[in-house]
């Protein structure tokens, strides 16, 4: 059933993730040169500084994001068969701790652009990750309850 629970802390995870697309992940200013830069989930936006090609792909963060999402969505309606539900649950946690190593790891080649004596701001959308990941654990919790009592019922019978 869609309005169990575990529903709801799945729509808020796929709610996080697809926030996550649209808001900024960490901001650097350099106050003397005036360069700025600011890092998505698609790309760096620079304003007086040119990002070098040879960073790799920033819309990694973005696309693992994405699937998260959907992925999460997907899993609502699995409602019939839990153990499918916890395995893409399983899938999902793996995609989240690679969104959150793939901010991390953009976030120091950011930090490394520009002034490295200056130190970046992590912004909001940065954690949208890790309350992904506690949403998900519970969702994952509460999956397994409903098993759980699924099959305490059918020993009865």
């Amino acid at each position: 059933m869609i309005q169990r629970i575990q529903s709801v802390f799945l729509l808020l995870l796929a709610l996080a993730m697809l926030s996550l697309l649209a808001l900024p992940l960490w901001h650097k200013v350099d106050g003397l040169t005036h360069q700025e830069l600011t890092l998505t989930a698609f790309g760096f936006d620079a304003q007086g500084l040119t990002v070098p090609a040879g960073i790799g792909p920033v819309w990694l963060i973005g696309a693992l994001a994405a699937a998260s999402a959907a992925l999460a969505f997907y899993e609502i309606f699995q409602f019939r068969t839990r153990m499918r539900q916890l395995m893409l649950g399983s899938i999902n946690l793996l995609l989240i701790t690679a969104t959150l190593g793939a901010e991390f790891y953009f976030q120091t080649k950011g930090e490394q652009l520009l002034n490295i004596k200056l130190e970046g701001q992590v912004l909001l959308a940065f954690y949208l990750p890790t309350l992904a990941l506690l949403l998900n654990l519970l969702a994952n919790r509460f999956i397994r309850r409903d098993e759980q009592l699924v099959r305490s019922a059918d020993r009865l019978r």
